[in-house]
């Protein structure tokens, strides 16, 4: 197993396999609520995507990203971003569901064959230690995904913690290139 080296514990996603990054966070819990801003539209729209979800293995996931409700008008899209920053589409159907400790589902990317996202929860006193896996990435996957998880995670912190969201753009810029170097 080889871990990215880091600026802060835990703050970079560690490569497991050639194929699968894993990133962990410690985030203020209890554990249903934490659970709802993965499982919640409205929730998971202030830090991911938004759409329907349905809670079952077989369910069918449709996430619409809009990442441009996720950042401040000071933080401007990169310009190779340009036109696919919002009301981007991703189908996915959900692969095991035990709330509130685990949800896995399908991964639709650009390039290849579906991926595998695995959301586990374990609750830590008044924490949440949350492990977010994602399998089967081929490498221009992984350059997207772990800058991508990294940026989203950030903002899922700093929205269960109460505090002003960190520009979403200005901080995937950043991480991309550094994973750039990392990968």
């Amino acid at each position: 197993m080889s871990a990215f080296a880091m600026v802060s514990e835990n703050e970079y996603g560690t490569v497991t396999e050639i194929d699968t990054v894993r990133f962990e966070r410690l985030l203020p819990g209890p554990i249903d609520r934490v659970w709802s801003y993965l499982t919640d539209p409205g929730k998971r729209a202030t830090w991911l995507a938004g759409g329907p979800m349905e809670l079952r293995a077989g369910g069918n996931v449709q996430l619409l990203f809009n990442h441009s409700d996720l950042t401040t008008p000071s933080d401007p899209v990169p310009a190779k971003y340009k036109g696919r920053d919002c009301d981007a589409r991703m189908p996915g159907t959900v692969l095991r569901c035990e709330p509130p400790r685990l949800l896995s589902f399908t991964w639709s990317g650009s390039c290849g064959p579906n991926s595998e996202v695995t959301f586990e929860f374990t609750p830590r006193g008044k924490d949440v230690l949350l492990r977010l896996t994602h399998r089967r990435l081929d490498r221009a996957m992984m350059r997207s995904a772990a800058p991508g998880w990294h940026t989203h995670l950030g903002l899922l912190e700093d929205r269960l913690a109460g505090i002003a969201l960190r520009p979403f753009w200005a901080t995937f810029a950043k991480l991309e290139s550094e994973y750039e170097k990392l990968l």
